[in-house]
């Protein structure tokens, strides 16, 4: 009973994407080649297009959309001071601290790495000579000096209102940890959070049972606008940038699961899948930071001292899937340009990629951003995001599910390395299935 309707969610979710991709295309389909002459209840295109795609369509998702970020900030807010305020030595904090930093920083480099070895291997701009359909100017982020100064709200209420995630963890830790430092008061505030935590929850498993109907809404609308004919043109670098992000997934993350943690790759990519296409649906890494955090601690066993700091703070500093983006883009907008670009200056993409992706909000579209800091850093024009932006959509998607991997990946190996994995739940098939 437990297993079917958990496993009919999963379903449910695949089968609303499909349906919603269909929907999309065959409406695409028909909104280009609907005939001239009047239609039935006055139908034409432009009707079509403002009441089912601007209207239902576009609703449905954002309403989707909004009840996630709804529970971003009190879901991250609560588990991360119920984690911290559970410390009973202040040392441990700042062991998980520095092994989640480290091993974000060291994937998100390896990833790029890899992707700009790869790029430079299979080639996928040389011989290209594509006229730029649009012009695109990006604000640049701010300095790393910035991000630094950023993290530390100077009012805590203002940072949840405006979702500025890095200022809610630090704002967060050290409420937990004064709570935990506060006796007697402490203890009674530990108990009010441990509450709020179950309540917020069970909002987070409601608004999960909506998924189905949102992913459909969103999926419909994406691919109604999906410019197909860019596919054909750009082809071999979406294949490439495709074939690199699943690479660094499965051979990168399950490779470090086997070594380093010593635990089974295949049962986390399993338990994994449902997270992975509502990431892959809404391509915003914070939006999927609900059902990330409930996977991470009721499938995979990571305690949420761990998981309520690796998880909200990966969602904002983790971009692997990004950083591969960017590497292969790199490489492919010097070659299309004829612009050959040495080994200072590649390192110079790998260190800039990977230290903008701190601080850089995990939305939908934010690649674009930082890949015009990384092409501004080695002197190519920034002109020639234009060249790709047309299919960025669909690997914006893509990369957000090998985001969000990589967060419970690290969850889990911290986790490990700090015996705060629960290796009976990990290994558990039903873990975390709810009736």
């Amino acid at each position: 009973m437990t297993t079917t309707k958990k496993a009919s969610l999963t379903v449910r979710i695949l089968i609303a994407m499909a349906l919603g991709i269909f929907v999309g295309l065959s409406l695409q389909y028909l909104l280009t080649d609907i005939p001239d002459y009047p239609l039935p209840l006055g139908l034409n295109p432009v009707n079509i297009k403002a009441f089912l795609i601007d209207g239902v369509f576009h609703a449905g998702g954002q309403i989707f959309i909004n009840s996630l970020q709804m529970l971003v900030v009190p879901l991250v807010f609560v588990s991360l001071v119920c984690g911290t305020s559970s410390l009973t030595d202040i040392r441990t904090l700042g062991r998980i601290g520095s092994k989640t930093i480290l091993l974000y920083i060291l994937t998100t480099a390896l990833a790029i790495s890899i992707a700009i070895g790869m790029a430079l291997l299979l080639k996928p701009g040389a011989g290209i000579n594509l006229p730029l359909q649009q012009s695109f100017s990006p604000s640049l982020p701010p300095s790393t000096v910035q991000v630094f100064i950023n993290m530390f709200p100077s009012n805590p209420i203002a940072a949840m209102a405006q979702g500025e995630m890095l200022q809610i963890i630090v704002f967060a830790v050290l409420f937990g940890l004064s709570i935990a430092l506060a006796d007697s008061a402490g203890e009674r505030m530990r108990q009010l959070f441990a509450d709020l935590n179950v309540i917020v929850m069970k909002l987070v498993n409601i608004v999960m049972q909506l998924s189905p109907y949102g992913v459909f809404f969103l999926m419909a609308k994406q691919f109604t606008s999906l410019e197909l004919e860019n596919l054909g043109n750009l082809g071999w670098y979406l294949g490439l940038v495709l074939f690199v992000l699943v690479l660094h997934a499965f051979v990168v993350y399950g490779t470090l699961l086997a070594v380093l943690g010593r635990l089974n790759p295949l049962t986390f990519f399993t338990k994994m899948k449902e997270t992975a296409l509502f990431a892959f649906s809404t391509s915003s890494s914070n939006a999927t930071i609900a059902s990330n955090l409930a996977t991470v601690t009721q499938k995979l066993g990571v305690d949420n001292k761990v998981a309520s700091f690796s998880i909200p703070l990966g969602a904002t500093i983790n971009m692997d899937g990004t950083a591969i983006m960017q590497g292969v883009a790199t490489v492919f907008i010097a070659q299309v340009y004829n612009i050959e670009l040495g080994l200072s200056s590649y390192l110079m993409v790998i260190l800039t990629a990977t230290l903008a992706s701190i601080g850089t909000a995990g939305v939908p579209g934010v690649g674009m951003v930082m890949l015009a800091m990384v092409l501004t850093s080695v002197g190519l024009p920034v002109e020639g995001i234009a060249l790709i932006i047309g299919i960025d959509r669909l690997l914006d998607m893509t990369r957000t599910a090998v985001n969000i991997c990589g967060d419970a990946m690290v969850s889990c190996l911290v986790a490990r390395s700090e015996h705060c994995l629960d290796l009976q739940v990990f290994n558990n098939a039903d873990a975390g299935k709810t009736a």
